[in-house]
């Protein structure tokens, strides 16, 4: 929990990006960001109710944070939208169709839907930061991305401990049917992202590929291995997480 207090007050100090000076965004690039503004706008509800009934406050409290940062970076979304002359989306299929999965069932299922979609938007943020010609929208997704290689090993973390009552056999199973759930959504994100995916200089299976490479550490760590030292640092590992 430290580390998302610690980022709240230093997302404070920072202060937001200057969005005055506006942004020049190609119409595909718009596109794309809408629907992903669409998937970070949500109150979080299921997931803090949840959270609350697995009986550790502390952890309940991280997942507050957790949502507020998700609604930030709706927020930021928004604003660099408008800076573009663009507005946001009532709603987008893929959006519904996750939110729809993530509650069906309690906070283990919740939270390993949730991880496919954020270990995609890792992929989607990277490639807006470093493909986007724009300065602004370029900032934006750089910040979004540092908050998303955070979340990532704090849902690491919440799912190795949800999982470990499993047999071994039964933790890489569920681990191996995550990995091959996230690759269908990465196609399914590649194929509707496809303009401003190429507009970044990303290729459909580039960006598939890049989304399965980066997960291989992270089935490994909800399995029972260890986070990366990295990774450790992101989500607060011996800080009071």
């Amino acid at each position: 929990m430290r580390e998302f207090e610690a980022e709240r007050e230093r997302r404070a100090a920072l202060g937001d990006p200057a969005w005055g000076k506006g942004a020049q965004l190609p119409a595909e690039i718009v596109r794309s960001i809408q629907k992903f503004q669409v998937g970070e706008d949500g109150d979080g509800s299921a997931l803090s109710g949840k959270a609350d009934l697995a009986g550790d406050p502390v952890y309940s409290e991280a997942v507050r944070l957790f949502i507020a940062e998700e609604q930030n970076h709706a927020r930021m979304l928004k604003l660099l939208l408008e800076a573009g002359g663009a507005g946001t989306l009532d709603g987008h299929w893929s959006d519904a169709a996750f939110v729809r999965v993530r509650r069906l069932l309690g906070l283990r299922v919740e939270l390993l839907v949730l991880m496919i979609a954020e270990v995609v938007a890792l992929a989607y943020y990277q490639a807006l930061r470093d493909g986007v010609t724009d300065p602004l929208a370029s900032e934006v997704a750089g910040r979004i991305l540092a908050d998303e290689e955070r979340h990532v090993p704090f849902h690491c973390l919440r799912l190795r401990e949800g999982l470990a009552g499993l047999p071994r056999p039964a933790r890489r199973a569920v681990t191996a049917g995550w990995r091959g759930l996230l690759g269908g959504a990465a196609a399914l994100v590649a194929v509707d992202h496809g303009p401003a995916l190429r507009a970044l200089g990303v290729s459909r299976g580039a960006f598939v590929a890049r989304t399965l490479r980066s997960s291989g550490w992270m089935a490994r760590a909800m399995s029972g291995g260890p986070l990366p030292a990295s990774a450790e640092r992101g989500a607060g590992v011996g800080a009071g997480v």
